[in-house]
C-alpha cells in the first residue's frame, strides 16, 4: 500500500496526513507531493496539526522562531510535548536569551576543533568495524550494514567524544533505538520508550557526577567547565545535552549511512561511477561528497519538526491560530519541485546550488550544532568503504524499516560486498 493510499480514510477516500501510520513510514513521499500541491498548510484533525510542506514556507518557519517557537520541544508525541522540553532535548526546547545561553556555553565545548580532532578515531573504528563486517560478509554472503557497522559507529563516536566506556555502549545504544520506535496503533511514546529515556537520564547523571568530582579529557568534562561572562552550565542542562546527543546524533547518523548505501545500490550507474578505481583521494572525495548530499536531500534521516505557534500567524495565506502546534516537513521541502530538478531523481551528480538549498539540519538559530559530526563521519566512512569494496548490493527485499515519527531509516539492511582484489 502506498503512503497515500494509507492517508486516506478508505470509507471516504479523503485525505489524512498520519504520521504515526506503518506504510507512511515505508513511502512518506508521494503524502508530501500531495500535500504541497494541493494543500501546503494543512490541518490534520486526528492529533490537531498544522502540516507545512513547501520548501519555501517551511524555511520561513524555521527562521520565525519568535512566532513558531521550540519552548513546547519538537517533538509530535504528546508526551513529550511540554514547557519542561529542554529539560530533556537541552537549546532544542529552547527559544531566545535561554536558548542563546546554553547553545553558547555548549558551543565552546562542542567545538569545531573538537570534531575536527575526532577524524582519526573515526577513521581507527571504521577500519575496526569495516574488518568485522567483511568478515561476516565473507562467513555467510553477506552482512547487515546496521548492526554490524551503522549501527554501532556513530554511537561509538560520541560515547567516545562523551567519555562513555566501551563496556556501556551496547546499552547505552539499545536504550537510544528505544527512544526514537514507535509502535503500530500506538500515537505516543510508548512506555518502554519512556522507560528507556528515565535510565539514560540515569546513567547520565551518574556520569556528571563523577566528573564534578573527578575532571577528564572528554566532552562532558567540558561541558561542566564551559564558562561564559560568568555562567556555567547546570548539572541538568549537561545531561540534556547528552541526552540529545545520543539520541539526536547517533541516530540521524546511523540513518544516513544506511540510506546512503540503499539509495546508491538502487541506482547501478551511479554506483558504478562512486566504486570506480579513482585516481586519487581527491576524486574519491569529491564523488562521496556528492553522494551524502545527495541522501542528505533525497532521503533524509530526520523526516519532521514541531513547533509551537504562539499567535495567530498567515502561512501561504493560511492562518493558523495561536496556541496550535505546526509540523515542518523537511523532507517534503527537500524535494520541492520549485526548488530542486526533477526532486524524486538520486541524483549523485546534482548541482551545489541546489544541494546549498538542502534543509535537512534546519536552518536559522536552531540549525543543527551536529552537522559538521555528521558529515564528518559520513566523509570517513564512506570514503574508506569506496576505497576497500569494488562492489556492494543491497538487498532491498529483505531491509526493515525502523518506525518512527522523528527518524527514517532502516533497523537492519543486508549488504552483499566484494572487496577489491578478490
Amino acid at each position: 500500500m502506498s503512503s497515500l493510499m494509507a492517508s486516506r480514510g478508505s470509507a471516504t477516500g479523503e485525505f489524512r496526513f498520519d504520521p504515526y501510520d506503518y506504510d507512511f513510514h515505508e513511502d512518506p513521499y508521494p503524502t508530501y507531493a500531495w500535500l504541497r500541491e494541493h494543500s501546503p498548510v494543512h490541518h490534520a484533525p486526528i492529533d490537531d496539526i498544522w502540516v507545512i510542506s513547501r520548501h519555501a514556507d517551511v524555511f520561513d518557519v524555521l527562521r520565525r522562531d519568535d512566532v513558531f517557537s521550540n519552548r513546547m520541544g519538537v517533538s509530535l508525541d504528546a508526551t513529550a510535548w511540554n514547557p519542561d522540553a529542554h529539560k530533556v532535548m537541552s537549546f532544542l526546547g529552547l527559544d531566545g536569551d535561554e536558548q542563546a545561553r546554553i547553545r553558547r556555553l555548549v558551543s565552546k565545548a562542542f567545538t569545531p576543533r573538537r570534531v575536527k580532532e575526532l577524524a582519526p578515531e573515526v577513521q581507527s573504528l571504521t577500519e575496526r568495524y569495516l574488518e568485522r563486517t567483511f568478515a561476516a560478509n565473507a562467513a555467510h554472503g553477506e552482512a547487515d550494514w546496521i548492526a554490524d557497522f551503522a549501527g554501532k559507529l556513530p554511537m561509538d563516536v560520541i560515547s567516545e567524544m562523551m567519555g562513555v566506556p566501551e563496556a556501556d555502549r551496547d546499552e547505552v545504544r539499545r536504550l537510544a533505538d528505544l527512544v526514537v520506535h514507535r509502535e503500530d496503533g500506538v500515537r505516543d511514546v510508548p512506555a518502554a520508550g519512556m522507560e528507556a529515556s528515565i535510565q539514560l537520564f540515569g546513567y547520565y547523571g551518574d556520569m556528571v557526577k563523577q566528573r564534578r568530582a573527578n575532571p577528564t579529557d572528554d566532552l562532558t568534562s567540558a561541558l561542566l567547565a564551559a564558562e561564559l561572562d560568568g555562567e556555567k552550565l547546570h548539572d541538568g542542562e549537561v545531561m540534556a545535552f547528552l541526552f540529545l546527543m545520543v539520541v539526536a546524533g547517533n541516530e540521524t547518523t546511523t540513518k544516513l549511512l544506511g540510506n546512503a548505501l540503499f539509495h546508491l545500490s538502487a541506482h547501478p550507474e551511479q554506483r558504478a561511477q562512486v566504486l570506480a578505481d579513482h585516481a586519487d583521494d581527491e576524486a574519491r572525495g569529491a564523488q562521496v561528497a556528492g553522494w551524502i548530499e545527495e541522501t542528505l536531500r533525497h532521503d533524509t534521516s530526520s523526516q519532521m519538526l514541531a513547533r509551537y505557534v504562539v499567535e495567530d500567524t498567515e502561512v501561504a495565506g493560511v492562518v493558523i491560530p495561536g496556541g496550535s502546534k505546526a509540523l515542518v516537513l523537511l523532507g517534503s521541502a527537500n524535494r520541492d519541485e520549485d526548488v530542486f530538478t526533477e526532486p524524486t531523481d538520486f541524483d549523485i551528480n546534482r548541482e551545489k546550488t541546489e544541494l546549498s538549498q538542502i534543509l535537512s539540519f534546519g536552518t536559522g538559530r536552531h540549525f543543527c550544532l551536529g552537522a559538521n559530526l555528521a558529515r564528518l563521519e559520513a566523509r570517513v566512512v564512506l570514503s574508506e568503504l569506496v576505497r576497500r569494496v569494488e562492489h556492494f548490493e543491497v538487498h532491498a527485499d529483505r531491509a526493515v524499516r525502523v518506525h518512527s515519527t522523528s527518524v527514517r531509516g532502516f533497523a537492519s539492511l543486508p549488504v552483499t560486498f566484494t572487496e577489491r582484489g578478490q
